[in-house]
């Protein structure tokens, strides 16, 4: 099976819809551009108890997780922190990451910018191409700043240099059904759910003037058997359909 990751945004700015997030879109963009999956998406409070519980649940997981958001030196930035907690390891100064402080800032990396290097020990750093304060990474976890213009190419970095391309593509097979209900489908769903369980089956309705259920499997490897499937059984129950040109998670990116 082929990796996925899970994608957290930390920050009560976004909860609070003072900004709107744009980590999952980009983030997701090159994870699916490398042929993985994205898993999950959740959105955090600066809250130490809440983002401590819920990366000790990932790391005792073994999840890889891209973390944007709070790893800065103001009193409401607690990732660092609250990695190290999870990783159940203190907090040190790195020194690499003091080195790529001092470099950028000189006198005025102290005294409060080199606090940005304290990190989980042993942490590995992630190169920041905008201001050279390093992200960290700890137990397949990639802590990334909140701006997106740091946080974006360090993680494009991260796929880079520390995964290979997936070995198999992420294929989809769809077509779109007409002048019925998700509710008329269901049994039929269940039945080709059941038939295949090694690939994905997903049921989309359109809702509006053309309305339409995109109806497919998704996954890796030959996805024509199950398709015939979903075809035959369409065909028997007197749908009304058009077949969706086949697609890959790469090209689903592009579109």
């Amino acid at each position: 099976m082929e990796q996925a990751f899970g994608i957290i945004v930390v920050g009560d700015e976004v909860l609070s819809g003072q900004r709107r997030d744009t980590h999952f879109d980009a983030i997701g963009a090159l994870i699916r551009n490398k042929g993985y999956e994205v898993a999950w998406l959740r959105v955090l409070p600066d809250d130490p108890a809440t983002l401590t519980a819920e990366l000790q649940r990932t790391m005792a997981n073994s999840e890889h997780v891209f973390c944007c958001g709070g790893i800065g030196m103001t009193p409401d930035d607690h990732t660092r922190s609250c990695a190290a907690a999870a990783a159940k390891v203190p907090l040190v100064r790195h020194s690499g990451a003091v080195r790529e402080i001092e470099q950028q800032f000189g006198d005025e990396a102290y005294p409060l910018r080199v606090v940005m290097a304290e990190l989980p020990e042993s942490a590995g750093l992630i190169p920041n191409p905008v201001n050279r304060i390093p992200g960290f990474s700890i137990n397949h976890h990639y802590f990334l700043p909140g701006f997106p213009a740091m946080a974006h190419p360090m993680a494009e970095w991260v796929l880079e240099n520390l995964y290979s391309t997936a070995s198999s593509t992420l294929h989809q097979r769809s077509v779109s059904v007409t002048g019925t209900t998700e509710t008329a489908l269901t049994e039929m769903l269940k039945v080709l759910a059941d038939a295949y369980p090694d690939v994905k089956l997903f049921s989309l309705p359109h809702m509006g003037k053309n309305a339409r259920i995109e109806v497919g499997f998704r996954g890796r490897g030959d996805l024509d058997i199950p398709f015939k499937a979903l075809l035959a059984q369409l065909d028997n129950i007197g749908m009304s359909y058009e077949i969706i040109p086949a697609s890959t998670a790469t090209d689903a990116t592009k579109s």
